[in-house]
């Protein structure tokens, strides 16, 4: 086992690669009443087409088919493993992402054996013919009360309007359609290819003893058989740079209607670290001006062109990228040329050094309190070392950062072909 300290942060994490390639991280925090555990594989919905283990050819599955073996996993033969994690004193939950699926509990006693029982319902699949048919109701249920949702629309639809072909453009869950053509097959080829150890992390922050439970996690894998680790070889569609569509919209049964503002990222050619930094320099140049206290926030307002839930977002990750500012306005068509106004309007704008340096010390801020959060530092930490970057460097980099990054940033951020508006407006009746 080994341990990386970070003197800065005063954190160690505890890592070990297993035998069968499962990657365990585990952080001490011996203060804290409660211990937060999360199972990770890299496998999320834009992973329709991909080589099967032990086969030659592609194939593409249905959309959706992740979320839907998310749910499915937590079925057995003869119980519903929520149960166990209750009788245990544990919460669980589980969330499937673009790019992750991800099972998690919390819990302030019988740590160990609630470890135990994430590892072992993850990796004990059980999917018969008639519980997937049943599970095909349940989640069509649930699409459909997302596609009731105008919040959900705007988002999926602003992203819908980015892309052409990459399957980031179909929601996570699928469509009412497309998960009647998911089989128990489809389900076991995913599972066997995406859920093979060496594919996943395991994360344990919390009261813990790092050498005690990292002696139960490797008994447990050990008393397991897998296969020997896979090559996993994905498939994606080429993109183009430019947007699907400078401009959509629907009707839905709204007072007020809403318009999203979608940037195109390209983010084809960033490594892990490069990533990040774009990401950091994203956040910190939209909360520089269209946070509440925000300068461009500021004029929208004054304009009557925005209301408090204006909100704005970036999501960068292996494949995709994309940038998504807006909310709700009674004057939708002049908040979406304002805002396209203003991002182009960056180029111009010249952040002085005294700006830029408060702006780094609230980022600094808001990371330092976010590490409170067991929830942050396992979901972050998962989900940043899939991308080659480790969670407690992102302090130094943020420190790195300098007004010369964010003129380069912005000089090769905003393009009009990578813009794309999206409204969500009133019916004629409504």
């Amino acid at each position: 086992m080994e341990t990386l300290t970070y003197k800065q942060l005063n954190e160690t994490v505890y890592q070990e690669t297993l035998d069968n390639g499962l990657k365990v991280f585990l952080l001490a925090k011996p203060e804290m009443a409660k211990t937060f555990g999360i199972f990770t594989t890299n496998y999320g919905s834009i992973d329709q087409t991909f080589t099967p283990i032990g086969k030659d050819e592609k194939v593409t599955v249905p959309e959706g088919i992740a979320h839907f073996l998310e749910h499915k996993l937590f079925e057995k033969e003869d119980r519903d493993v929520f149960q166990d994690f209750t009788k245990q004193g544990a919460s669980a939950n589980a969330f499937t992402s673009f790019t992750k699926t991800a099972y998690l509990f919390s819990a302030t006693s019988q740590i160990e054996k609630n470890v135990e029982t994430l590892l072992d319902f993850v990796q004990d699949p059980y999917f018969s013919e008639e519980s997937v048919e049943k599970e095909k109701g349940i989640i069509g249920q649930e699409i459909r009360m997302y596609d009731d949702q105008p919040d959900w629309r705007s988002f999926f639809g602003t992203i819908q309007s980015l892309y052409h072909k990459h399957p980031v453009k179909v929601d996570i869950a699928g469509t009412v359609d497309s998960i009647q053509d998911i089989t128990k097959d489809d389900l076991y080829t995913c599972y066997e290819t995406f859920y093979h150890p060496s594919n996943m992390v395991l994360f344990v922050a919390g009261n813990i003893d790092p050498e005690k439970m990292m002696e139960q996690i490797r008994t447990n894998q050990n008393s397991k058989e897998f296969k020997e680790i896979p090559t996993i070889e994905r498939s994606y569609p080429d993109e183009p740079v430019a947007v699907a569509k400078a401009e959509d919209s629907i009707t839905m049964p709204v007072t007020t209607a809403k318009a999203m503002i979608g940037v195109k990222e390209n983010v084809s050619s960033l490594t892990g670290e490069e990533l990040l930094r774009a990401e950091l320099l994203s956040g910190m140049i939209l909360d520089f001006y269209f946070s509440k206290s925000g300068a461009f926030y500021e004029q929208l307002y004054k304009e009557d062109l925005i209301d408090s839930s204006f909100q704005y977002e970036t999501e960068l990750d292996r494949q995709f990228g994309f940038t998504i500012l807006g909310g709700d306005s009674r004057k939708p068509d002049e908040l979406a040329k304002r805002v396209k106004e203003m991002l182009h309007q960056l180029r111009e704008e010249s952040i002085s050094e005294e700006d830029f340096k408060r702006m780094k010390r609230k980022k600094i801020g808001q990371f330092m309190r976010a590490l409170n959060s067991l929830e942050f530092i396992a979901n972050q930490f998962t989900h940043y070392h899939t991308l080659g970057v480790d969670l407690f460097d992102v302090l130094p980099v943020i420190e790195s950062l300098t007004t010369e990054d964010v003129d380069q940033y912005v000089e090769n951020w905003i393009k009009e072909e990578c813009i794309s508006v999206f409204q969500v407006k009133p019916q004629p009746n409504a």
